[in-house]
Parts: structure tokens; C-alpha cells; sequence
């Protein structure tokens, strides 16, 4: 009976979106034990559109011009091409709000240990398909872009 009590009670205490749960797995994925690139094709299951047509794109990219950058240029869920593994894993603070078969997981960290240009908040949307939370999108409030609004074409080099 004690440990319903006490289940009740910090359900009560913590306000829901601090909780994390299946969606905020999704994305914690990507930032611990080590960050994942989101654009590897090996994780295109974890993925649904509008972004896999993006890394689709990206991956045309690379294939068509191997020795130039291609469209992804930086890891979409850090904002950033440079981080400390060690201060991302100690600073992630995942809170999520699920509404029905969507959801949307804001991650708080920083990449560095010092300096305020190093802190990142990431909203990342997700959908439930065949009862997995599948990531639809992912936009950086700190330097305000969505990853499926970035542009990506193949065929021309990168500006």
C-alpha cells in the first residue's frame, strides 16, 4: 500500500510535462550515452516525414558529390557542429506534453561548459505510429529554425 501512496503523492508533486516518459525516450536517444547524428540513414525508422524527405535529400546529396559538404552541415538535434559529450550528458533536461498520437519533447542542455552561446533549447515533435513515437520534426528555439524547413537540393552545391 506504501509504495501506491508515495507514487500518488510525487505524481501529484511534479507537474506533468517535467516527466519524462516514451516520447522523451525517443529523443534522449539521440543525446545519451553519446550523440547520434540524426541524418544517419541507420536511424531513418526513428524518423517520419516531413523530415525524412530532408535527410533523403541530404543523403542524394552525398552520394551525388562525396568530396563536398552536403545539405545537414551540423547535428540537427544539437544546433551545433562542436560539443562536449560529458557537459550535454550532465545538462539534458528532457520535458515533454503528449497530446493523443502526437507529441513534443523540449530539450534544455549545453554543449560546453561555459559560456551562455552554448546553451541550446530544442523542440522536438513527434508522432505515434504503430505505437512507436516517430520524430515529424525538430526546431531549435535558440537559433529559431525547423529542420524541415531547411532547404536541400542535390543537384547544386551548397551556398
Amino acid at each position: 500500500m506504501r509504495p501506491i501512496v508515495l507514487a500518488a503523492a510525487l505524481s501529484i508533486a511534479l507537474p506533468a510535462a517535467a516527466l519524462a516518459g516514451p516520447a522523451s525516450n525517443a529523443v534522449k536517444f539521440f543525446y545519451v550515452p553519446e550523440v547520434k547524428f540524426e541524418g544517419d540513414a541507420k536511424y531513418r525508422d526513428r524518423f517520419t516525414e516531413p523530415v525524412t524527405k530532408l535527410f533523403d535529400l541530404n543523403d542524394q546529396a552525398q552520394k551525388n558529390k562525396p568530396d563536398e559538404v552536403a545539405c545537414l552541415d551540423f547535428d540537427p538535434g544539437l544546433d551545433a557542429q562542436d560539443f562536449d559529450q560529458k557537459t550535454i550528458a550532465k545538462t539534458l533536461k528532457l520535458a515533454e506534453s503528449v497530446n493523443g498520437d502526437t507529441a513534443e519533447v523540449t530539450a534544455t542542455f549545453s554543449l560546453f561548459a561555459e559560456g551562455d552561446e552554448s546553451k541550446r533549447e530544442m523542440l522536438w515533435s513527434l508522432k505515434k505510429i504503430d505505437g512507436k513515437w516517430k520524430i515529424a520534426d525538430i526546431t531549435s528555439k535558440t537559433s529559431n529554425w525547423t529542420l524541415s524547413a531547411l532547404e536541400c537540393m542535390p543537384d547544386k552545391a551548397p551556398e
